[in-house]
């Protein structure tokens, strides 16, 4: 469990460890250790601005757990960012990386910013000061960050580059998720993506469904939800809804995301792309959409216990970190709707990172084939595995899912404390 703290999301984590204790046998000081993150980092990051004015921002990086290896997570700018959020992240991929199994722990990072009201000059020195304030707290050996919401892999090259800066030598195995120029690996900018595509295809395979016949609404229009919306029409499924912070659009037919991405780069919101059958719906609208499958990738905390009962979709796919709440959880469950964890949908990202370290730390490059190939491998295995708990214990997805974490990392700290 998490202690200290009443923040929404750390009580949903909690919950969620929780429930998995009930069906793994766990040593009580194992659990001890796994109830708050090992150590904490607040900096303060002054940024000269495009006016001369130096500002002050606050940033943080956690690193919950290293049981199996260095720790792993993104680096966050939003202006919604807190101590508790980054906390309940970390905790949350180091169960993700136990999950598909990658030699990594739990880590993540974050600043509390607003980067549509910064320059290009602004945030590349927002991203450079951050890695000067945690350079102490970081390696490639001891964590590895990656992006996160909105940040990107040009901002992964400035941190990288300035990390190489401050240490004197070129370091690309400090940061994932780099420009395939910098270091960078094939398949990684949609690799999230592409992780939940292998994962939904094997839940459909299971449940006896044919994805030619089902209708897809994605919450997100960034970079998860574009590429998961892209890559599900085309393989066949029906994408009738998309959303962005403006609002949403829905067809009772289908449409192509990349056309509706033309749209959006055009006049800044898939909501002009509302013409003919195509009508314009609220992101609360879509969400409680007559679909089949449900893709929340924006935000946390999406679907609540104000809403769960008005979601119609038979299967969500958690490409979000957390977007739906335990309250809401309990509720779908009721509902027989069947929910896949964002420990496993979203892990496509964390194990091609893996890749791109490896990669890094090697001197050799695959190609976009050997990076699917390894990820459809890791991805499709890890739901199997998720599943096969699922039907042993008689469980949810989520608490299958974390009692296979739980038995990775119980493990890995028992062999090497001995607890």
């Amino acid at each position: 469990m998490l202690n200290n703290t009443n923040n929404s999301l750390c009580n949903d984590a909690k919950s969620q460890l929780e429930a998995a204790y009930t069906y793994i046998n766990v040593k009580a000081n194992i659990k001890n250790i796994l109830s708050v993150p090992k150590e904490s980092l607040e900096v303060s990051i002054p940024v000269k601005m495009d006016s001369g004015d130096v500002k002050i921002f606050k940033g943080y990086r956690v690193h919950y757990d290293n049981s199996r290896g260095p720790y792993k997570g993104g680096i966050r700018f939003h202006p919604g960012v807190s101590l508790d959020e980054v906390t309940a992240l970390s905790f949350w991929m180091t169960f993700k990386c136990a999950v598909v199994n990658i030699p990594f722990g739990g880590g993540k990072g974050g600043v509390i910013v607003d980067t549509k009201s910064l320059s290009k000059g602004e945030i590349e020195r927002l991203s450079r000061g951050y890695i000067t304030a945690v350079s102490d707290f970081i390696g490639p050996d001891k964590d590895i960050p990656a992006p996160d919401v909105y940040t990107n892999p040009q901002i992964m090259a400035w941190m990288a580059d300035q990390y190489g800066i401050l240490k004197g030598v070129p370091t690309p195995a400090i940061i994932t998720g780099k420009p395939i120029e910098f270091g960078g690996s094939i398949g990684r900018s949609d690799a999230t993506s592409q992780g939940g595509l292998y994962v939904i295809d094997s839940a459909v395979k299971v449940l006896g469904l044919d994805k030619n016949k089902l209708t897809v609404a994605v919450q997100g229009f960034g970079n998860a939800g574009y590429n998961i919306a892209k890559l599900m029409y085309n393989s066949g499924y029906n994408v009738v809804a998309v959303s962005d912070s403006n609002g949403g659009i829905y067809s009772d037919k289908w449409f192509n995301p990349e056309q509706i991405m033309d749209i959006k780069n055009l006049s800044g919101s898939v909501t002009a792309a509302a013409i003919g059958d195509i009508k314009k719906i609220t992101n609360e609208e879509l969400l409680e959409l007559d679909v089949d499958i449900l893709i929340p990738s924006a935000l946390e905390a999406q679907i609540t216990k104000d809403n769960a009962n008005n979601i119609k979709a038979k299967i969500i796919l958690e490409l979000a970190n957390g977007p739906i709440t335990h309250e809401a959880d309990k509720i779908l469950d009721k509902k027989g709707i069947f929910v896949i964890p964002d420990i496993l949908a979203n892990a496509g990202g964390v194990t091609v990172s893996y890749f791109e370290w490896v990669q890094n730390r090697t001197g050799y490059y695959w190609d976009i084939d050997t990076v699917h190939k390894r990820l459809e491998k890791i991805m499709v295995a890890s739901f199997n595995d998720i599943y096969s708990n699922c039907n042993k214990h008689d469980i949810s997805l989520r608490t299958a899912a974390y009692v296979l974490a739980l038995e990775r990392i119980t493990k890995a700290i028992d062999a090497r404390m001995h607890v």
